[in-house]
């Protein structure tokens, strides 16, 4: 399933993915932002599960922001898998 993300804080803008049933993340796609670490950062999440993510990205702050792009993608898998769980029960 494809999923937008609309970051707060950050200078991304938008961050796009696809979530498999099993939670595994695919085609991370940043708008905005440091190019060469967002690239980075996509590829190195590719074919990881949403726990792991959230795991090695939640609590990575840029400067005094309080968060950052991958902060806030760890809070666009959460919420991805919970939105998929909730379309599951329906």
């Amino acid at each position: 399933m494809h999923f937008t993300y609309y970051p707060q804080g950050t200078c991304s803008t938008e961050i796009a993915f696809d979530m498999d049933g099993q939670g595994i993340i695919r085609n991370v796609q940043y708008t905005k932002g440091c190019n060469g670490n967002l690239k980075a950062v996509s590829r190195l999440v590719e074919g990881l599960h949403y726990q792991e993510i959230i795991r090695k990205c939640r609590g990575i702050f840029c400067g005094s922001k309080g968060t950052s792009c991958s902060d806030q993608l760890s809070w666009a898998v959460e919420l991805a898998w919970q939105k998929m769980q909730l379309e599951n029960q329906a």
